[in-house]
Protein backbone atom coordinates (compact mmCIF):
# COMPACT_ATOMS: atom_id res chain seq x y z
CA UNK A 1 0.00 0.00 0.00
CA UNK A 2 1.25 3.46 -0.89
CA UNK A 3 2.03 5.77 2.02
CA UNK A 4 -0.84 8.27 2.45
CA UNK A 5 1.76 11.06 2.89
CA UNK A 6 2.84 10.42 -0.73
CA UNK A 7 -0.64 11.46 -1.85
CA UNK A 8 -0.37 14.97 -0.39
CA UNK A 9 1.39 16.08 -3.60
CA UNK A 10 -1.37 14.78 -5.92
CA UNK A 11 -3.41 17.53 -7.58
CA UNK A 12 -6.78 15.78 -7.64
CA UNK A 13 -6.46 14.76 -3.98
CA UNK A 14 -5.76 18.31 -2.87
CA UNK A 15 -7.85 19.33 0.14
CA UNK A 16 -8.22 15.83 1.61
CA UNK A 17 -7.25 15.24 5.22
CA UNK A 18 -4.63 12.67 6.26
CA UNK A 19 -7.41 10.28 7.31
CA UNK A 20 -9.21 10.73 3.96
CA UNK A 21 -5.94 10.05 2.11
CA UNK A 22 -5.63 6.81 4.07
CA UNK A 23 -8.97 5.68 2.62
CA UNK A 24 -7.75 6.42 -0.92
CA UNK A 25 -4.43 4.66 -0.27
CA UNK A 26 -6.28 1.59 1.05
CA UNK A 27 -8.18 1.07 -2.24
CA UNK A 28 -5.26 1.85 -4.53
CA UNK A 29 -2.50 -0.35 -5.87
CA UNK A 30 0.90 0.50 -7.29
CA UNK A 31 1.89 -0.51 -10.82
CA UNK A 32 5.07 -0.02 -12.83
CA UNK A 33 5.62 0.25 -16.55
CA UNK A 34 8.76 0.32 -18.69
CA UNK A 35 9.37 2.82 -21.47
CA UNK A 36 7.04 2.30 -24.42
CA UNK A 37 4.65 0.02 -22.50
CA UNK A 38 0.96 0.67 -23.18
CA UNK A 39 -0.97 1.44 -19.99
CA UNK A 40 -4.30 1.51 -21.77
CA UNK A 41 -5.56 1.87 -25.34
CA UNK A 42 -7.96 4.36 -26.86
CA UNK A 43 -11.46 3.01 -27.43
CA UNK A 44 -11.09 0.26 -24.79
CA UNK A 45 -13.16 0.07 -21.59
CA UNK A 46 -11.68 1.88 -18.61
CA UNK A 47 -12.09 1.00 -14.95
CA UNK A 48 -9.07 2.66 -13.30
CA UNK A 49 -7.83 6.18 -12.82
CA UNK A 50 -4.07 6.59 -12.52
CA UNK A 51 -1.80 8.92 -10.59
CA UNK A 52 1.85 9.35 -11.59
CA UNK A 53 4.07 8.79 -8.54
CA UNK A 54 7.25 8.90 -10.61
CA UNK A 55 8.12 9.06 -14.31
CA UNK A 56 6.14 10.33 -17.29
CA UNK A 57 3.14 9.09 -19.25
CA UNK A 58 2.32 10.23 -22.78
CA UNK A 59 -1.32 10.60 -23.73
CA UNK A 60 -2.02 10.16 -27.43
CA UNK A 61 -4.91 9.89 -29.86
CA UNK A 62 -5.02 7.80 -33.00
CA UNK A 63 -6.84 9.48 -35.90
CA UNK A 64 -7.22 6.07 -37.58
CA UNK A 65 -9.81 5.11 -34.95
CA UNK A 66 -12.22 7.51 -36.62
CA UNK A 67 -12.06 5.34 -39.73
CA UNK A 68 -11.15 8.28 -41.93
CA UNK A 69 -9.20 7.84 -45.14
CA UNK A 70 -5.75 8.67 -43.90
CA UNK A 71 -2.30 7.99 -45.29
CA UNK A 72 -1.07 4.49 -44.46
CA UNK A 73 1.79 5.94 -42.45
CA UNK A 74 -0.59 7.77 -40.08
CA UNK A 75 0.27 7.14 -36.46
CA UNK A 76 -0.99 8.15 -33.02
CA UNK A 77 -0.42 11.80 -32.13
CA UNK A 78 0.83 12.79 -28.65
CA UNK A 79 -1.40 15.38 -27.00
CA UNK A 80 0.20 15.78 -23.56
CA UNK A 81 2.66 14.34 -21.06
CA UNK A 82 1.53 13.58 -17.51
CA UNK A 83 4.13 13.93 -14.75
CA UNK A 84 4.57 13.30 -11.04
CA UNK A 85 1.51 14.29 -8.99
CA UNK A 86 -0.78 14.45 -12.01
CA UNK A 87 -3.56 12.05 -12.90
CA UNK A 88 -5.03 10.58 -16.05
CA UNK A 89 -7.93 8.32 -16.90
CA UNK A 90 -10.23 10.20 -14.51
CA UNK A 91 -13.23 9.89 -16.81
CA UNK A 92 -13.28 6.18 -15.86
CA UNK A 93 -14.37 7.31 -12.38
CA UNK A 94 -17.35 9.15 -13.82
CA UNK A 95 -18.69 6.80 -16.48
CA UNK A 96 -18.22 3.32 -17.85
CA UNK A 97 -17.45 4.47 -21.40
CA UNK A 98 -14.39 3.71 -23.48
CA UNK A 99 -11.06 5.50 -23.21
CA UNK A 100 -10.84 8.68 -25.28
CA UNK A 101 -7.05 8.36 -25.69
CA UNK A 102 -4.19 5.92 -25.16
CA UNK A 103 -1.58 6.17 -22.42
CA UNK A 104 1.95 4.84 -22.63
CA UNK A 105 5.06 5.03 -20.50
CA UNK A 106 7.21 7.89 -21.84
CA UNK A 107 10.12 7.65 -19.39
CA UNK A 108 12.54 4.84 -18.58
CA UNK A 109 9.93 3.68 -16.08
CA UNK A 110 6.69 5.01 -14.69
CA UNK A 111 5.55 4.27 -11.16
CA UNK A 112 1.78 4.73 -10.99
CA UNK A 113 -1.03 4.43 -8.50
CA UNK A 114 -4.17 2.80 -9.89
CA UNK A 115 -7.53 3.62 -8.31
CA UNK A 116 -10.27 1.19 -9.34
CA UNK A 117 -13.62 2.75 -10.19
CA UNK A 118 -15.82 0.42 -8.11
CA UNK A 119 -13.68 0.73 -4.98
CA UNK A 120 -13.56 4.50 -5.37
CA UNK A 121 -17.37 4.70 -5.70
CA UNK A 122 -17.74 2.62 -2.53
CA UNK A 123 -15.45 5.02 -0.64
CA UNK A 124 -17.49 7.95 -2.00
CA UNK A 125 -20.72 6.39 -0.74
CA UNK A 126 -19.28 5.71 2.68
CA UNK A 127 -17.43 9.06 2.89
CA UNK A 128 -19.27 11.65 0.76
CA UNK A 129 -16.80 14.40 1.68
CA UNK A 130 -14.03 12.45 -0.10
CA UNK A 131 -16.21 11.99 -3.18
CA UNK A 132 -17.17 15.65 -3.23
CA UNK A 133 -13.57 16.93 -2.93
CA UNK A 134 -12.08 14.50 -5.46
CA UNK A 135 -14.86 15.02 -8.00
CA UNK A 136 -14.58 18.80 -7.54
CA UNK A 137 -10.85 18.55 -8.25
CA UNK A 138 -11.44 16.23 -11.21
CA UNK A 139 -14.01 18.67 -12.63
CA UNK A 140 -11.57 21.58 -12.25
CA UNK A 141 -8.82 19.55 -13.95
CA UNK A 142 -11.10 18.49 -16.81
CA UNK A 143 -12.33 22.09 -17.24
CA UNK A 144 -8.72 23.19 -17.69
CA UNK A 145 -8.14 20.45 -20.25
CA UNK A 146 -11.31 21.42 -22.13
CA UNK A 147 -10.13 25.04 -22.24
CA UNK A 148 -6.76 23.94 -23.59
CA UNK A 149 -8.41 21.73 -26.21
CA UNK A 150 -10.75 24.57 -27.17
CA UNK A 151 -7.78 26.90 -27.60
CA UNK A 152 -5.94 24.36 -29.77
CA UNK A 153 -9.04 23.70 -31.87
CA UNK A 154 -9.59 27.41 -32.42
CA UNK A 155 -5.98 27.73 -33.50
CA UNK A 156 -6.35 24.96 -36.04
CA UNK A 157 -9.61 26.38 -37.35
CA UNK A 158 -8.03 29.80 -37.76
CA UNK A 159 -4.69 28.63 -39.14
CA UNK A 160 -6.28 26.26 -41.67
CA UNK A 161 -8.25 28.93 -43.59
CA UNK A 162 -5.35 31.39 -43.36
CA UNK A 163 -2.95 28.81 -44.82
CA UNK A 164 -5.37 28.04 -47.65
CA UNK A 165 -5.63 31.74 -48.48
CA UNK A 166 -1.86 32.20 -48.25
CA UNK A 167 -1.30 29.15 -50.40
CA UNK A 168 -3.66 30.47 -53.08
CA UNK A 169 -2.08 33.89 -52.86
CA UNK A 170 1.44 32.55 -53.02
CA UNK A 171 0.68 30.38 -56.04
CA UNK A 172 -1.02 33.26 -57.85
CA UNK A 173 1.67 35.80 -57.10
CA UNK A 174 4.80 33.77 -56.40
CA UNK A 175 6.68 35.24 -59.34
CA UNK A 176 5.42 38.73 -58.69
CA UNK A 177 6.14 38.92 -54.93
CA UNK A 178 8.66 36.12 -54.45
CA UNK A 179 6.22 34.41 -52.06
CA UNK A 180 6.88 30.87 -50.84
CA UNK A 181 3.87 28.51 -51.09
CA UNK A 182 2.28 27.58 -47.77
CA UNK A 183 3.25 24.10 -46.58
CA UNK A 184 0.74 23.77 -43.74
Amino acid sequence: MVEPSTLTQVEILEGLTAKQLEHIAAISHEVEYSQGAMIFRENMPGDNMYIVLDGEVEIQVDPRILGADLPTDSKPEPITVIRRGQSFGEVALVDEGVRSASALCASERAHLLAIPREAFLQVCQKYPAIGYRVMFNVAADLAGRIRTTDFMLRGRLLVGPICIKLSLLSRAGADRYGAVPCVC
